[in-house]
């Protein structure tokens, strides 16, 4: 046990250091141009989207090694990571900033990684997602719709916001059993040929993709919506693009 007189000589320097890492705690980001008059109206920023991705790896290890690392790009993160197992591992806090999404856009969205959570799922691209990872998934999505209040359908694939540049999720990816569990965007009820004036590529405008790149935007979309690849739209392609943009209230749909 320490002697009166060392005691009274730790308990100033344990104070002194309480002091200085409450002095290391965050404070408000003050402009030094403007004069500081605080208000009590805000709050914290959120993400809007979930962005889907695999790891294109061969196991959730090797994938976690990367994710705090780097790849051949340079550092990547995503906010988690759901093994083939079932395991859901979080790699960064909801309300940080993850490299995960890179260059591309959704909708009006061009920073996707400021507005989005990514979520990583153990898979190297080829074969089948496993049933309990899909389960995990879900129950992943479902507390992020409800605890950051992120829209049921504001969930794509990597792809998506990408066309041409990525390939994920894929089109083994199985958005249509998202969709039966709320999630994501997914045409409801019998499709319908549109009118005559029908424009697809408006449609697709209108879901989110980006159309710089047509063919590969075609790609995504098929790899989403159809579970096939192909470059070009069809008949059937066109009667979901018509339920999806009625669905999204398209003037005329």
């Amino acid at each position: 046990m320490p002697s009166t007189s060392t005691r009274r000589v730790l308990l100033p320097c344990l104070a002194l250091s309480l002091l200085a890492l409450a002095g290391c705690a965050p404070a408000p980001v003050r402009n030094p141009i403007a004069q500081w008059v605080p208000s009590p109206n805000y709050d914290a920023r959120r993400p809007v989207l979930i962005v889907l991705h695999f790891t294109n790896e061969h196991s959730a290890a090797q994938a976690l090694h990367t994710l705090s690392t780097a790849n051949s790009g340079g550092p990547v993160s995503s906010h988690y990571l759901i093994g083939n197992d079932g395991r859901i591992y979080q790699l960064v806090a909801d309300d940080m900033r993850a490299w995960h999404a890179g260059a591309g856009r959704w909708g009006t969205i061009t920073d996707v990684n400021s507005a989005s959570i990514g979520i990583e799922l153990d898979n190297d691209g080829d074969s089948p997602f496993t049933q309990v990872q899909i389960d995990s998934l879900l129950r992943l999505l479902a507390d992020l719709t409800d605890r950051l209040r992120i829209p049921r359908t504001q969930i794509i694939g990597h792809e998506d916001l990408a066309p041409g540049r990525k390939d994920d999720p894929g089109p083994r990816f199985p958005w249509q059993q998202l969709a039966q569990a709320g999630f994501g965007l997914w045409p409801k009820g019998p499709l319908a040929d549109p009118p005559p004036d029908f424009d697809p590529w408006a449609a697709l405008g209108l879901i989110g993709y980006p159309l710089d790149d047509r063919p590969s935007t075609v790609k995504s979309f098929h790899h989403h919506f159809r579970g096939m690849d192909g470059d070009t739209l069809d008949a059937q392609d066109l009667r979901v693009l018509y339920a999806l943009s009625r669905q999204l209230g398209a003037p005329g749909g």
